[in-house]
């Protein structure tokens, strides 16, 4: 069994199992060559060869514990028929929503379209590289999607003023992501993922309505994704009460953003915990560095527990610097 599945499942393991977000981008000088050459976020993401490399390169570093593949949440806008494309220095940039498109999309047609990210799960579930290590596929949560394919950009300058001004499309859309996330969710199984994470990067905006834009929506993908015999952790970032999100939602294992505070967190939930490191502490210094990563170690020394960060890993962050965390975490005792 893989060390994270031990963790997962028999909630105990020998070593302390760790996998970055992100691992596999911007930080790393070898992705940065590919990526020069590969302008095209989107097509990068759907070249299955380009991607396998790109996902095995932390794994040829660092020795983690898992890969997770190289793509990204708003490829199911794209498999849906929105145009997406990302923007040097403004990110993500999304097109008009066609409703009798989407009305008129059918499994096949999304499968087809996302067919390269399934060959790349397909090529690295054969690969050697990952004897003994979990491959991880991932999802972004129905409230996080829906925020980018209304808001059509990053919301993190909030919401547009009228993004909830027609209800009825609202309740449309998450019913049409509800249906084409569980198809993505069951294809990635399909092609060998071991492991689905469930991102809900905005989760932090939702101000009311827990129910029906963050609870109940992800508990939905959790049943469903549980139902395949496969193993699920849910990122729901910026919320404030983690506990009643594991009381409602009942993933397998909850990521923590570093804005929670991991002993109160420890008290309320029973359930396997990954994550918490600011990335921001890879941007200082190793003293710091090994306080930070110790804390975490220590504070959850008796509970099942995957390193990992509380977001993604940063594009400035020093490759020694993750080497000498890789060797904290392998050497904590």
């Amino acid at each position: 069994m893989t060390p994270i599945k031990e963790c997962l499942i028999n909630k105990k393991t020998n070593i302390n199992p760790m996998w970055l977000m992100r691992q596999a981008g911007r930080y790393l000088p070898e992705f940065r060559e590919i990526r020069k050459l590969n302008t095209n976020f989107i097509e990068l993401c759907l070249n299955a060869e380009l991607s396998e490399q790109i996902t095995l390169q932390p794994l040829d570093r660092f020795d983690f514990d898992a890969a997770i593949i190289f793509s990204d949440i708003l490829m199911i806008p794209y498999g849906l028929g929105q145009k997406v494309e990302f923007k040097k220095n403004f990110g993500p940039n999304l097109g008009e929503i066609n409703l009798n498109e989407l009305s008129d999309l059918d499994e096949l047609s999304f499968t087809d379209r996302m067919s390269p990210i399934y060959k790349l799960l397909q090529n690295l579930s054969k690969n050697k590289k990952l004897k003994n290590k979990d491959l991880i596929g991932f999802v972004g949560a129905p409230w996080t999607l829906l925020v980018y394919m209304i808001n059509k950009v990053s919301p993190k300058n909030g919401l547009s003023n009228n993004f909830f001004a027609d209800m009825e499309r609202v309740d449309y859309l998450l019913r049409i992501l509800d249906k084409f996330i569980k198809i993505h969710i069951k294809n990635q199984v399909n092609a060998g993922a071991t492991i689905i994470q469930i991102f809900d990067s905005w989760s932090g905006l939702i101000e009311k309505d827990f129910d029906k834009f963050l609870y109940n929506p992800t508990l939905s993908l959790v049943n469903f994704t549980k139902q395949l015999g496969v193993p699920v952790i849910c990122f729901p970032r910026g919320i404030s009460d983690y506990p009643l999100f594991c009381k409602n939602v009942k993933p397998d294992m909850v990521n923590i953003d570093y804005n929670v505070e991991p002993e109160n967190l420890l008290k309320n939930v029973s359930i396997p915990i990954q994550g918490g490191l600011d990335p921001k502490i890879l941007l200082t210094d190793k003293k710091s560095l090994k306080n930070e990563v110790t804390k975490y170690l220590e504070i959850f020394r008796d509970h099942p527990y995957v390193f990992n960060l509380g977001h993604g890993i940063l594009p400035e962050t020093r490759i020694d610097m993750v080497e000498e965390m890789v060797t904290i975490v392998r050497n904590f005792k």
